[in-house]
Formats: C-alpha cells, sequence, structure tokens
C-alpha cells in the first residue's frame, strides 16, 4: 500500500534527522540523575517551555528480579504487577533494549525542537520503576506530552503498530482522555508517515486502541499514549526494529508526532 508523505511532513522529517548520527545500541543516552530526570533545553526552538516525558517500557535488570517486579500495584481498575520483563525477537533482541534505544534517538531530536525532556529510568541495567511510578513521574513533570515506548510480544503472524490510549475513568482522569486521544492521533499519522510501517493488523482500529488495565495510562494526569512500534514476534516487524537505521526513522516519527500535537 502506498503512504502520503505531506511534503511539509517530509521536510520536517528530513530536519529533525539531519546531523544526527545513529548511536551504537544501549548507548543512545548519557546516564540521567534519577533524582531529576530532566535534562534542560535551549529556550529557543518550536518546543520551547514544553516539557515531554519519554517512558522506555520495562527495564535490562527486570528479569533478575522477579521478586520486586511481581509485586502488586493498584491501577484503579484492579491491582498488577509493577513492571514485567517484556517480550523480544525470535533472535533473542529484547523490549526493554530496543525501548532504552529508541528513547535515546528521541530524546535529542525533542531537545533540538526545544524541548525539556524527562525519562523513566536513567540506564537500561536497573528493575523497574513499577507502572505506578512511571505515572507519577510524569505527573509531577507537570508533562505537556508522555509517550511509553514498547514493542509488543503478540502472535507472530500479526504485523504492525497501534497507539494505545486511556479510557474514561470518571473522577480519575476526566481532564487526559480528550488531549490523550488528539495525542494519540497525532502520533498515529506521523509514525505511519515516518515509518510507512502498517497499522495492526491484530488488535485495535486504525493503529488505535483504548483500555483501561494499564497502569501508566490510568494514573496518568498528563496526555499520555502507549505506542507498540511493532510486533517483536513477527519476523517482519523484528527485523526492522533490530535495524538501528530504522529505529532513527522511528525516533524521527515519534518526534514529528509530538511536535504536531504541541504546536
Amino acid at each position: 500500500m502506498r503512504v502520503h508523505r505531506p511534503a511539509a511532513a517530509l521536510t520536517l522529517l528530513a530536519a529533525l534527522s539531519a546531523g544526527c548520527a545513529a548511536p551504537a545500541v544501549h548507548q543512545a543516552v548519557p546516564p540521567v540523575p534519577a533524582s531529576s530526570g530532566v535534562t534542560r533545553s535551549p529556550d529557543a526552538g518550536p518546543l520551547a517551555g514544553k516539557t515531554v516525558v519519554i517512558d522506555p517500557g520495562h527495564n535490562g535488570g527486570n528479569a533478575s528480579h522477579p521478586k520486586e517486579i511481581n509485586r502488586q500495584v493498584d491501577v484503579i481498575t484492579g491491582r498488577k504487577p509493577c513492571n514485567t520483563v517484556g517480550t523480544e525477537t525470535a533472535d533473542g533482541y529484547p523490549e526493554h533494549a530496543f525501548t532504552w534505544d529508541v528513547a535515546g534517538r528521541l530524546k535529542p531530536i525533542l531537545e533540538r525542537l526545544g524541548a525539556e525532556v524527562v525519562l523513566t529510568r536513567p540506564d537500561d541495567k536497573g528493575v523497574g520503576p513499577c507502572v505506578t511510578e512511571r505515572a507519577a513521574i510524569g505527573n509531577e513533570a507537570r508533562a505537556d506530552a508522555v509517550v511509553s515506548i514498547h514493542g509488543d510480544g503478540a502472535a507472530p503472524g500479526g504485523h504492525g503498530f497501534h497507539v494505545i490510549m486511556p479510557g474514561l475513568l470518571r473522577g480519575h482522569n476526566d481532564n487526559v482522555v480528550k488531549p490523550s486521544a488528539r495525542l494519540g492521533r497525532d502520533l498515529r499519522d506521523a509514525y505511519r508517515e515516518g515509518t510507512g510501517l502498517p497499522y495492526a493488523t491484530y488488535t485495535g482500529r486504525d493503529g488505535l486502541q483504548t483500555r483501561t488495565d494499564l497502569g501508566g495510562l490510568n494514573l496518568s494526569k498528563r496526555p499520555v499514549v502507549f505506542i507498540e512500534c511493532g510486533n517483536m514476534r513477527n519476523p517482519g516487524d523484528a527485523a526492522k526494529m533490530s535495524d538501528p537505521a530504522f529505529r532513527e526513522r522511528m525516533a524521527a516519527a515519534l518526534a514529528m508526532g509530538v511536535r504536531r500535537f504541541l504546536d
């Protein structure tokens, strides 16, 4: 299927990626002090004065700390594990490394646009933080947008990406459902244009899904979405997600989506 890419979108995508050499895997972002998580950006730029929280899903130390990550936490609609290990490709490329790498490529693009960037974890060697803590980081930062980056672990026959938005939980997230839906649409459209990946064939509708069982969405007081960047169990998606150059395209497309939402 041929994808229509407006000239303005292509120009922005090229500008975002220009001069941004792909960093080595696992070295995408210098460690950020866990106490603040904030990197100050220049005052100039279209996103000056905006704060964006990037949440790279999972963490490299989760698998070796099952007791800690399996601890149950309250996500409003029930109790769920603090965090999970995540999935991986058939070749063993783990989701936690994928999300960390994409976050590391996205961070400097947003900073060049003038945004302040907050990461929910400082490296890919730790444990957690819990989904409750990740949501709290976005709330405390008074984020203008929160993007949680993931790779799906669906059946291998399904492929494509989808964006997950929070469903309404009256009395808890009434004020963020509508802006989150707009963020979800902007991110979906930019990601489709920038990567050429199709909408998920196995879940959601037109690349969008609404859920009320995810703590990171339920507990957020700021506009928030999750993006499943592809199905890591699908051979075609996995090949793209394992390619550093393609992850650079993913990051540039995500930055385009955030900019559209915040402009």
